[in-house]
């Protein structure tokens, strides 16, 4: 059903939740696109890469400069908030709804709800209007309990008994005119935006130093060399110098660098002060707990007063702000200046000018996880909150997952790659070019997984680079006990099933029921045998469809709740002693074989990269292997994992101990065996 509602078209607006806060902010400009720039852009039957060329020769800059920098980003903003505006969430309108009053809130049911279809938030609004007719009317979600939000409406609003209602969800633009917002601000600072060799000349002997000279607090930094140096560089750089990178492979422990190099500034520098950013919730509350031996008055983390307490761990609660009707909220500006540290997601940055913080009030900012953010989502921070004197500081890993943005076209012109990508880019930057000190750490020591299960990525994303460093106690602490194991000695298993994937008719995400039953049995078996001594929370579930994400969450319900199963963005940065995979994609029909169609976004080496990272002690992958290996490095892995003796299931019909070419079109041989087997029967 089209019930797409213009900007121009009138609507009655709600008034605000009573017991919603609201977000401090500046007067937001509106940043429309220019003329037929839209008609362009989503013109049908073209190419993403058409119609990128097209954008780049009529509106895009033709050099990316200083003096571009803000229409450059501009172009790719306007695209994507349209791609979502028009897709992401018109497509779960529906007619016919109920709206049920529960005192001051009005209950509406949503199929797809609990499985985030849509995805909505406290503070989102729905329109609903009489079915066929009448004006609509905008509401506020209050609660979302299940597959049911509590909506809050104007006084006048009424709903007599069973009357029928149209639903149509209203995109929120917030967080883009606060990208377009931060763009905006000038000037700003090449040192920043585009950094050169001259920049990296004002860091001097800085870039010498090994970390000899420091007491670090945290004692397991003291023992890494590159570690204890990225901390004494952060800690000793000069005023306005070129942004510092800490490059953090999985479980190196750049999250641990950046929060020693933070008490470090506190305390040789009274005067600091540093905001830490990170692109999601969960990244930052990992922030805050590591700072937390700071105290109440040093340390707050600012949250949004549209996220439930319970969302947040009991550890972070004590870092936040909340006003008397038990909500999240933001202090005024003469309190929050007190503090040392201030914590938040890129986009809840974007409060700070509004309660009255100014630039430069901030001596460093830090962003980790910065891969995971696009470049104006980074801008935020920092264009709003930095000055000329203020250090720049990211951590993160190229290899892993980049920004999540949804139209191709935005992607084509790069919207994709992140401020940390592009400055990994630039030569000043490049690890690899002996010529001269780098504004750069590399981290190479891992402290998480068992060598087998470290070896593979090692290999394939970082050249042999890593050391295994973790405690064997912990990393082999099922090899000789478990006798799931296809290895004693190995612990990975790649479970080869050939079944079927299925849709639900509401849903555009794929599950798969046979799948699920096995990694049911996997946590069963673990959870059961007391020699492990495993918990629910050492336990965790990766799939990459929300469907699937779903299903299994519905099986383990009655016995494991507390295992955390979710999409591979939700496991970037974390880690379990146990990681079950499953792959959900899989086919029958051998001749129809195609890469992208096929495996999706199962086959994206970033997400391959974090999800088999996650694992300390054992990592099981479920999946179908003749649809895995039309990807290069999926079956290289699976490969690995035959050779290494931890394979099961159903067989395959390949040589394992065969090199394979990571340019190789797989797809296409394994669609010529399909029709040569066909021929024969």
């Amino acid at each position: 059903m089209d019930l797409y509602i213009s900007p121009e078209q009138n609507r009655v607006e709600a008034s605000p939740s009573p017991t919603l806060g609201v977000i401090p902010r500046l007067k937001l400009g509106s940043f429309e696109p220019p003329e037929g720039f839209i008609d362009i852009a989503f013109k049908k039957g073209s190419s993403p890469l058409k119609i990128a060329n097209k954008i780049r020769s009529r509106f895009a800059p033709g050099v990316f400069r200083a003096s571009t920098y803000k229409t450059h980003y501009q172009v790719m903003l306007w695209i994507e908030e349209e791609r979502e505006r028009r897709r992401d969430l018109s497509r779960y309108d529906f007619e016919n709804g109920e709206l049920r009053q529960k005192g001051k809130f009005y209950k509406l049911h949503i199929d797809g709800l609990a499985s985030k279809r849509p995805d909505l938030l406290l503070g989102d609004r729905i329109c609903v209007r009489l079915s066929g007719s009448g004006k609509w009317v905008s509401g506020i979600v209050h609660d979302v309990i299940d597959e049911y939000v509590l909506l809050h409406f104007g006084k006048e609003f009424k709903v007599l008994r069973g009357q029928k209602f149209d639903i149509h969800f209203v995109f929120n633009a917030q967080v883009y005119r606060r990208m377009h917002e931060a763009l905006s601000w000038e000037p700003f600072f090449d040192r920043i935006t585009f950094p050169r060799a001259a920049h990296v000349s004002r860091l001097g002997k800085v870039q010498n130093l090994s970390g000899n000279d420091i007491q670090p607090f945290n004692k397991n930094v003291s023992k890494n060399p590159a570690q204890r140096q990225a901390v004494t560089i952060i800690t000793r750089m000069p005023p306005g110098s070129v942004p510092f990178v800490v490059f953090g492979p999985p479980g190196t422990g750049k999250t641990s660098t950046i929060i020693e190099a933070i008490r470090q500034i506190l305390y040789t520098n009274p005067n600091s002060r540093v905001l830490a950013c990170a692109p999601t919730n969960a990244a930052a509350e990992l922030i805050t707990k590591g700072l937390s031996g700071l105290g109440k008055k040093a340390l707050i983390q600012l949250i949004s007063p549209l996220r439930r307490k319970t969302s947040v761990s009991k550890n972070v609660l004590n870092f936040t702000y909340v006003n008397d009707r038990e909500q999240f909220d933001f202090p005024p500006q003469s309190d929050l200046g007190k503090f040392r540290v201030v914590v938040s997601t890129c986009y809840i940055a974007s409060v700070l000018l509004g309660i009255g913080i100014q630039r430069g009030h901030f001596t460093h900012i830090f962003i980790d996880e910065a891969g995971q953010a696009t470049e104006p989502e980074s801008m935020i921070p920092i264009r709003t909150m930095a000055n000329d004197k203020t250090n720049v500081i990211l951590s993160g890993d190229v290899k892993q997952l980049r920004p999540v943005v949804l139209s191709r076209v935005a992607s084509e012109l790069g919207l994709k790659t992140s401020y940390l990508d592009r400055l990994m880019s630039n030569p000043i930057y490049d690890e690899t070019d002996g010529r001269g000190a780098k504004p750069l750490v590399k981290l190479t020591k891992s402290w998480r997984s068992h060598p087998a299960i470290l070896k593979f990525p090692n290999e394939e994303f970082y050249n042999g680079d890593l050391e295994a460093c973790a405690d064997p106690g912990l990393t082999h602490s099922i090899c000789n006990k478990w006798h799931g194991l296809v290895k004693k000695d190995f612990p990975i298993i790649f479970h080869g099933i050939s079944s079927k994937d299925e849709k639900e008719a509401s849903s555009p995400s794929y599950f798969n029921i046979k799948e699920a039953s096995i990694v049911k049995k996997y946590v069963a078996s673990l959870l059961n045998d007391s020699k492990l001594k495993l918990k629910p929370e050492n336990i965790g579930v990766i799939s990459p469809y929300q469907g699937q994400v779903h299903k299994i969450r519905e099986l383990l319900r009655p016995f494991a709740e507390e295992i955390t199963v979710g999409c591979v963005e939700e496991f970037q940065g974390q880690e379990r002693r146990v990681i079950i995979m499953s792959t959900v994609r899989s086919s029958s029909e051998w001749s129809k074989f195609d890469l992208r169609r096929t495996l999706g976004f199962v086959a994206d080496p970033r997400r391959f990269n974090v999800a088999v990272t996650r694992a300390q002690a054992l990592l099981i992958v479920v999946g179908d292997p003749f649809v895995l290996a039309l990807d290069p490095i999926w079956k290289a892995f699976i490969n690995y994992v035959h050779l290494g003796g931890g394979y099961k299931g159903t067989q395959i019909d390949w040589d394992p101990s065969k090199p394979v070419d990571r340019k190789a079109r797989l797809d296409k041989a394994r669609r010529r065996l399909g029709r040569y087997r066909l021929q024969k029967k």
